[in-house]
């Protein structure tokens, strides 16, 4: 197979598999404690992410090469998996799914937002604007369409969902300066991690579970969410002639979403997700076209 057709297969499969996600963490979280959830989730992928590697034969990539590089990985283990993780899934346990999702996709307008004052990145006048359009959809999205009266079902879970967004930009600023194997970087992330999310599960929910379906639906989030699509959309972006080509290809997750969360979670979905979603989308892609251009 062609390598370009070969990047856009493993692109589609991972967006594939992302768009399944939010129906999934919502039916876990009938069976599960959010921090169950985080839990099972983070152990299902540190494990798959570990033999992955060790398939590979790059196991050893993963061991920090001194006290700085260990020190980066818990820090970037606490900000993912733990914070986020934490913060999304009880965002998702507060908020309809079809609320939850378009509000957590936001995040690319953040991790563009925070880079000025971290990367020292400059703002042009279509990046403000697409961040305008993007959070226009928030607005439309959080309120159901009742924008005009302000009236959010639950402040704290749309909170939530946004601050979800700053902890992923700030994961990616300060990923970037780890130049490890991108897996190895990963599994190394969720290692440091999981105790942190053992103590948290422990603290505030406990570790038994009731219904193995629960089990399953972390398991599935782990190997999934976290593990398999994230690998597919790497080795996608590895393969591309052009990683614009591929990239854009994550416009459509949201939208095939929709169709998971009306047919396997029964949400009536409104016209207002719809049109905030399109809003967002349309944000975020006119906020990078200005940074292309750039």
């Amino acid at each position: 197979m062609h390598r370009q057709r070969r990047a856009y297969v493993h692109a589609m499969a991972a967006v594939l598999l992302w768009s399944t996600v939010a129906a999934a963490f919502k039916l876990s979280l009938r069976y599960l404690h959010h921090a169950q959830l985080l839990f099972y989730s983070t152990l299902s992928a540190t494990l798959l992410l570990g033999a992955t590697l060790a398939a590979r034969g790059r196991l050893r990539d993963a061991i920090p090469r001194d006290g700085r590089d260990a020190a980066k990985s818990a820090a970037l283990g606490f900000l993912n998996p733990f914070l986020y993780y934490a913060v999304l899934f009880k965002a998702y346990d507060l908020l309809p799914a079809q609320i939850a999702q378009p509000l957590n996709y936001t995040w690319a307008i953040a991790l563009a937002l925070l880079s000025i004052p971290i990367l020292k990145q400059r703002i042009g006048a279509r990046d403000i604007f697409g961040g305008l359009v993007c959070y226009a959809g928030v607005v439309v999205i959080s309120t159901r369409g009742e924008f005009l009266s302000l009236s959010v079902g639950s402040p704290l879970g749309v909170a939530l969902a946004l601050g979800s967004t700053v902890v992923w930009a700030l994961y990616w600023i300060y990923n970037t300066k780890d130049d490890r194997d991108p897996v190895a970087r990963l599994f190394a992330n969720f290692a440091f991690g999981l105790p942190l999310v053992a103590v948290y599960c422990a603290a505030v929910a406990g570790f038994r579970v009731e219904r193995a379906a629960g089990l399953a639906g972390a398991a599935y989030v782990g190997v999934i969410e976290m593990g398999v699509a994230f690998v597919m959309w790497l080795s996608a972006l590895r393969l591309s002639e052009n990683t614009a080509r591929v990239g854009n290809l994550i416009f459509l997750s949201p939208f095939v979403s929709l169709f998971f969360i009306r047919s396997l979670v029964g949400e009536e979905i409104l016209g207002a997700t719809v049109l905030g979603l399109l809003l967002v989308v349309a944000g975020i892609a006119l906020q990078g076209a200005g940074r292309s251009s750039q």
